[in-house]
């Protein structure tokens, strides 16, 4: 064993298996304690809200005395006397607050849709606080901002120009001002009408685009000057007239795992050198295209099937008699090929035939 990490977010169960992989023994916090994060954890905890995490982890340092805590979506900038291996929660709360990202990249010569002045339509509405790209909105009139605000009152937002294009992100691991690049992934969003649309849904990788190399060096660009420590990625539109930053991620992003699957590399343990100042020296190759897909439910619903059945072609499997409600993530769903499209392909048919159990809840 090399030693013995706490990991506590609202999701941890990619992370938990890239330590567990390496070689530590893993303890979480997680929202939802799923059936295959408590198979890679020696203990997992739920937690009920942000507010109580803190406590919770205080608490469990206490009981295991981790060597490494590290955090994931929703606990960046928690404040605990355990240091976090990663990025500072001061660094990290620049890049949770889509102001301040927007201040970033315009400080630094970035390319990035301009915030709109008020008025002006079509705009993408954007929480200033929140990730995966839940409540992003795009609104073409005034009565349609009317009724944004009035769906979420009392929330900040920015107003920024709507760039269409090719959703993608590129995981870098960063230390001391240097980053390397470690994948370009294609982006799967929500799609329909309503808060929803923008929100993440999946990814591949790798991304091939033509512009993926650019996109890479960018992204080493930015995570550089971003001062963040460890695994960090960066999203990005890749338009027709260029390419476009959208976002920061300070933190480890949900593509973990089908970079890992992909080529084998382990971010887990990059991120734990990237903490002592050691970052990758090459590129890991990809041996293989990973599509992941994330269904969610149409319904508030109660699983009546163990899943379980379906591993390692599912991930966050539920335990039965879980209650999920309509719009929330029910499993994660992995396909893999030689190219995109049979990756796609092979992800498509364990949706349908997951599908044929979702039916009946």
């Amino acid at each position: 064993m090399k030693g013995r990490v706490l990991v506590a977010g609202f999701a941890t169960r990619h992370v938990a298996c890239s330590a567990k992989n390496a070689g530590y023994e893993v303890h979480a916090i997680d929202a939802f304690c799923d059936q295959d994060l408590q198979w890679n954890t020696k203990s997992c905890t739920i937690f009920e809200d942000l507010e109580s995490l803190p406590g919770q982890i205080e608490e469990i340092c206490k009981e295991i005395d981790p060597d490494y805590l590290v955090v994931t979506s929703g606990a960046e900038e928690i404040s605990v006397s355990k240091k976090i291996s990663g990025s500072c929660k001061d660094k990290a709360g620049i890049f949770t607050d889509k102001r301040k990202i927007q201040d970033f990249f315009r400080e630094n010569s970035i390319r990035v849709p301009a915030i709109l002045s008020d008025g002006s339509y079509p705009t993408m509405l954007k929480p200033c606080k929140g990730a995966g790209g839940w409540r992003n909105t795009v609104v073409e009139s005034p009565e349609e901002e009317n009724n944004f605000c009035e769906m979420w009152p009392e929330t900040p937002y920015i107003r920024q120009e709507v760039v269409k294009g090719i959703p993608c992100s590129v995981s870098c691991i960063a230390s001391g001002g240097r980053a390397k690049a470690i994948a370009a992934n294609l982006q799967y969003l929500r799609g329909g009408d309503g808060e929803r649309a923008y929100g993440f849904a999946g990814a591949a990788t790798p991304f091939t685009n033509e512009k993926a190399g650019e996109l890479m060096k960018e992204a080493e660009r930015i995570a550089s000057l971003s001062g963040c420590t460890g695994s960090i990625g960066i999203d990005f539109i890749l338009s027709d007239d260029g390419i476009y930053a959208i976002e920061v991620n300070p933190r480890f992003q949900a593509t973990l795992d089908i970079i890992e699957m992909s080529t084998g590399f382990n971010i887990f343990e990059a991120h734990i050198n990237a903490c002592k100042g050691i970052i990758p020296g090459s590129l890991p190759k990809a041996k293989k295209v990973i599509a992941r897909r994330i269904i969610f439910a149409d319904r508030d619903l109660i699983v009546k099937d163990d899943l379980k059945k379906y591993y390692p072609y599912v991930a966050d499997i539920p335990r039965k008699n879980s209650q999920i409600e309509e719009g929330g993530a029910i499993i994660s769903v992995y396909g893999e090929g030689d190219t995109l499209a049979g990756a796609e392909s092979s992800l498509d048919k364990t949706i349908k035939e997951i599908g044929r159990y979702i039916s009946r809840w």
